[in-house]
């Protein structure tokens, strides 16, 4: 009997571990747009010839630098 209950226990746990995994991936890609966009805001408030597209390039080169390290 207690052998069952451990077994559960252990399976509800490889469970939850799965279920964080998946959560983790599908709003790493959410965090590193927002990122992106408010470097984008930052980037167009500092400079004077704003360009959205080469914008866009620098800030995912410096956060992709950023996550890296």
């Amino acid at each position: 009997m207690k052998i069952t209950n451990n077994i559960k226990m252990i399976l509800l746990i490889i469970l939850g571990i799965i279920v964080l995994y998946i959560f983790n991936l599908k709003n790493s890609d959410f965090n590193l747009n927002r990122s992106i966009s408010a470097c984008m805001v930052a980037q167009k408030k500092i400079s004077e010839s704003f360009d959205p597209d080469k914008a866009r390039e620098f800030c995912k080169e410096e956060i992709k630098k950023k996550i890296d390290y």
